[in-house]
């Protein structure tokens, strides 16, 4: 029935949950004239769970499309500020997060009154005919029949799903009180590590007093208040703690024993509760002719950040507002898919970035406290420093204070050593190819870019990769370091730092472009081969990056192995002669040294393929050689890919294998990176998407850190700093965009010590520049209310 007016006279909502309910009751309320009709296969009051959490953005969503559902919502929260975190003896508590629940069952009560009230008809205890049934005698089509939903199934031609099982087990259970805050607790026990998770959604009800009426919550048999507990656990706990040959019954008895004095030795109760792994699922599309997906048969985001009945209610009210702006149907479900893909896939990333949180637990366990208890509060990357500043500053300031903050010094501008080095704060300039050297010969463009950079306040800053030989340069605008001409001019670079900005440290990368060499510069087609002018290649294969694009590169002999190695070691004593402070060996991203590293690129058959221990065996070699000429004094990072992005690829035990092995070799710092390895990648990109990676290494490693890829915000450096997911960071594209970056986020700050120094000529400007008047007048009351 395309072209279909947007405004449908007949719509069919396959699903009775909070999403499928409230889409049909705003579509009914915005043209009661419509005929819609809901399918719930389950009774009335069928639901899984207990308590569902909405914020108050939502709770504003909904005041504005439907008043009345928005009051009877009201008079049933219960609302709360506080997250309790109880680990290994210590109950730490964090105020000001704002949280408003309430029962699921009595939520599904709500809608089905509304509905009802509006004239939407119910079927219950009602199997839905099929969608491409009901899509031919209804000019809309609601799918909202959850996670394991028929609908996205009998089309997955088209929604093209992908459905992701994860490694936690978890079952969804009730206790007979009211949490007084939102609770995490971990429990170590003989099998493994299990955590709770619970907060209240019913409160108990005072007793009347005489004349008083009974609390509005007050319900029979729900007078003691009462509380969501779901209890979770790796899936190889589970089964060694024998849950997998145990009933409901003696599942939910042992939990409540497991967690038994944070119950107060209450019971825990069930609604069919099993155990179940948690699936993310996600859609290429989310509408099919005129039938849409909503809620979790469109998408599902993890337990951990409360997100399931919130997406789906703002879907319906998303849903319900393009259908009336939008003059088809077609463009009403392009427009709502549109809207809330973005945000959807923001709430995924965050609520992926959890449940990893939450299976890999086990790593953080020896954390201090403060510092535990700050990671788990951040884990998702949604709730930062500057939240957590604002919300409970007290608590805040207490994690500063274990970190080892002075007062008044944000994490980002205390200082770190490496080795010999002490860097006056924990902000890197990442190494940035340029592609403007001629013959490997830095100029005047390098040096006023590291210059500017090192004058704007950070503590390290990086050059790009500094080649070391006219062969292994990525385009013919890379430096070297394989001339004394080159040497020479590269002290031009670091004796400006030093004189000029004194304090900052300035590193240098050295590296071999391997099979992703003879190409243009990025901005003339980036990884495309040169129009002329080529040279050969060299890999650890003959695997050409693109085939078919790039040049067959010949795979390295022990000869040309050795002539590679001592290039490295003479570009390394040039670097020393220059007086660089720092010196990071690039073994990331594609290049010759990745390329030994990753299984997609390194196919030997000899001692330098097959296992990691031997892919590892030439870029040691190489490591070694260069640690056996750099001043002893001075540290050494190397750069890793810890994933490929690619099936096939880098492991996560590969990635700390390899950061294990170079620390084991005297590398001061491992500077995780990820991909570019390999063109048909596939990157989870997302705001700080790759320090998941550094923190994996620093929980398994004892090794320090550097964490790179897409870190925006001095706020996310002060978030992984305080909570151990990194020892420093780097900033690529924020340094390009403000060579002054560092000294603008202590100003932000109010921060004025000497970790963030502004060079006497800058002084006048370090303080922030009013942006406009402060001083209009403000609008008189009620004047608005005029004619």
């Amino acid at each position: 029935m395309g072209g279909t007016p947007a405004r449908p006279l007949r719509v069919a909502v396959i699903g009775g949950g909070p999403g499928g309910l409230y889409a049909a009751a705003l579509l009914k309320r915005l043209d009661p004239a419509r005929e819609v009709t809901v399918w719930e296969r389950g009774a009335p009051d069928d639901t899984f769970g207990f308590g569902v959490v909405l914020s108050d953005e939502t709770l504003g969503g909904i005041e504005h499309a439907d008043p009345d559902v928005h009051r009877a919502l009201q008079a049933e929260f219960v609302r709360w500020d506080d997250i309790d975190i109880a680990h290994r003896g210590h109950l730490l508590t964090s105020s000001g997060h704002g949280f408003a629940a309430l029962g699921r069952r009595r939520l599904l009560e709500i809608l089905h009154s509304r509905c009802a009230e509006l004239g939407v008809r119910l079927h219950v205890r009602t199997e839905a005919p099929a969608a491409a049934e009901l899509a031919a005698t209804h000019d809309l089509v609601v799918a909202a029949d959850g996670v394991h939903s028929a609908t996205r199934e009998a089309h997955a031609d088209v929604f093209r799903p992908r459905l992701t099982t994860h490694r936690c087990r978890y079952i969804w259970l009730a206790a007979d009180f009211a949490f007084d805050a939102f609770r995490f607790e971990i429990a170590e026990t003989e099998h493994g590590v299990m955590q709770l998770h619970g907060y209240p959604y019913l409160r108990p009800a005072p007793a009347p007093g005489p004349g008083r009426a009974p609390a509005p919550l007050a319900r029979p048999g729900t007078a003691p208040g009462a509380s969501t507990v779901i209890i979770e656990m790796r899936e190889e706990v589970w089964r060694a703690a024998g849950f997998d040959e145990q009933d409901e019954t003696d599942s939910i008895a042992r939990c409540a024993k497991i967690f038994a004095e944070t119950l107060g030795g209450r019971p825990l109760r069930s609604n069919n509760s099993t155990w179940t792994a948690f699936r993310t699922v996600v859609n290429a599309r989310w509408s099919h002719g005129h039938t849409v997906l909503l809620g979790d048969a469109a998408h599902t985001a993890h337990f951990s950040i409360g997100s399931g009945t919130k997406l789906a209610v703002e879907d319906a009210l998303a849903l319900a507002a393009c259908v009336e702006e939008q003059p088809t149907v077609a463009e009403a479900l392009a427009a709502y898919e549109s809207e809330r893909r973005p945000v959807v896939e923001s709430t995924q990333r965050a609520a992926a970035a959890s449940l990893r949180w939450f299976e890999e637990v086990d790593r953080y366990l020896d954390q201090p406290p403060r510092q535990f208890a700050f990671n788990l509060l951040t884990r998702s990357r949604r709730v930062t420093h500057g939240n957590l500043r604002l919300r409970d500053p007290a608590f805040t300031d207490s994690v500063e204070r274990a970190f080892g903050c002075p007062p008044g010094t944000p994490p980002m501008f205390t200082p770190f050593r490496l080795r010999g080095l002490t860097l006056r704060n924990r902000v890197v300039v990442s190494p940035m190819d340029l592609y403007v050297a001629e013959d490997g010969v830095p100029d005047d463009f390098h040096l006023v870019h590291l210059g500017a950079r090192a004058l704007g306040g950070a503590g390290l800053v990086m050059t790009e990769m500094v080649c070391v030989s006219r062969e292994g340069r990525i385009t013919p605008g890379c430096t070297g370091l394989w001339t004394d001409e080159q040497a020479e001019a590269w002290s031009r670079v670091t004796s400006f730092v030093h004189t000029r900005s004194p304090g900052t440290a300035i590193g240098v990368q050295l590296g071999h472009s391997g099979r992703k060499g003879s190409t243009r510069r990025m901005w003339e087609g980036i990884d495309q081969p040169l129009p002329d002018g080529n040279w050969p290649l060299t890999a650890a294969s003959p695997l050409p990056y693109r085939p078919g694009v790039n040049q067959i590169p010949h795979a390295l002999d022990r000869a040309g192995m050795t002539a590679v190695r001592e290039q490295f070691a003479a570009a390394a004593r040039r670097a020393a002669r220059c007086d660089f402070d720092l010196l990071e060996l690039h073994c990331a991203h594609g290049y010759l040294l990745s390329g030994f590293l990753s299984p997609l690129t390194n196919r030997r058959d000899d001692a330098y393929g097959g296992p990691l221990a031997n892919r590892l065996r030439f870029p040691l070699e190489v490591f070694d050689a260069v640690r056996e000429v750099w001043p002893p004094e001075r540290p050494m990072t190397v750069r890793i890919s810890a994933t490929d992005w690619a099936d096939g690829g880098t492991t996560d035990e590969d990635a700390i294998g390899t950061a294990r092995a170079f620390a084991a070799h005297g590398a001061d710092a491992i500077d995780v990176s990820t991909g570019q390895v390999v063109p048909d990648e596939r990157p989870e990109y997302g705001r700080s998407y790759q320090t998941p990676y550094a923190d994996r290494i620093r929980g398994a490693v004892p090794v320090p850190v550097i964490a790179v890829g897409a870190i925006s915000s001095w706020d996310d450096v002060n978030s992984l700093l305080l909570a151990g997911r990194a020892d420093l960071c780097a900033l690529a594209r924020p340094h390009l965009y403000d060579p002054h970056w560092t000294l603008h986020a202590a100003a932000e700050q109010n921060y004025r010590g000497p970790a963030a120094a502004w060079p006497d000529p800058y002084r006048a400007g370090s303080r922030t520049p009013p942006t406009g008047r402060t001083d209009a007048p403000k609008p008189r009351l009620g004047l608005h209310l005029r004619p």
